[in-house]
C-alpha cells in the first residue's frame, strides 16, 4: 500500500510517501505525479521518504522518470532521507534543508 501526499509550496511540490513503492504500487503514482509534473511545469520537487518502507527498483525508476520531467523544466530534484543513494540525486536530513537550499 501507497499513500502519496502532494503539497506545492513556494513554488515547490512537496512529494511525501508513506508504505512502499514497489511494482504492485509505482504504476500507480506514476499516472498520478508525472501529469501534475508535465502539465503545471513543476520545475522543483522534493520527495520526502522518511516513511517509504519498501522502495524496489520499479520505484526507483518512477523516481527517476519524475527527475527527468523536472529537469526539462530547467529544474531539480530533492530527496529527504533516502537510504538509497544509486538515484544520483541530492539527500538531505529534512524540508527545511531543502527550502534553504532552493532558494525560490
Amino acid at each position: 500500500m501507497l499513500k502519496i501526499n502532494l503539497e506545492y509550496k513556494k513554488g515547490i511540490l512537496f512529494v511525501r510517501l508513506k508504505g512502499n513503492l514497489n511494482k504492485t504500487t509505482a504504476p500507480r503514482f506514476r499516472d498520478y505525479a508525472l501529469p501534475i509534473i508535465n502539465d503545471y511545469k513543476i520545475k522543483y520537487m522534493v520527495y520526502n521518504l522518511n516513511n517509504l518502507h519498501v522502495l524496489d527498483n520499479v520505484g526507483k525508476e518512477v523516481i527517476r522518470e519524475s527527475s527527468s520531467c523536472i529537469k526539462k523544466h530547467k529544474g531539480k530534484v530533492l530527496l529527504i532521507n533516502s537510504k538509497e543513494n544509486k538515484l544520483n540525486l541530492d539527500n538531505l536530513s529534512n524540508e527545511l534543508v531543502a527550502l534553504e537550499l532552493l532558494k525560490i
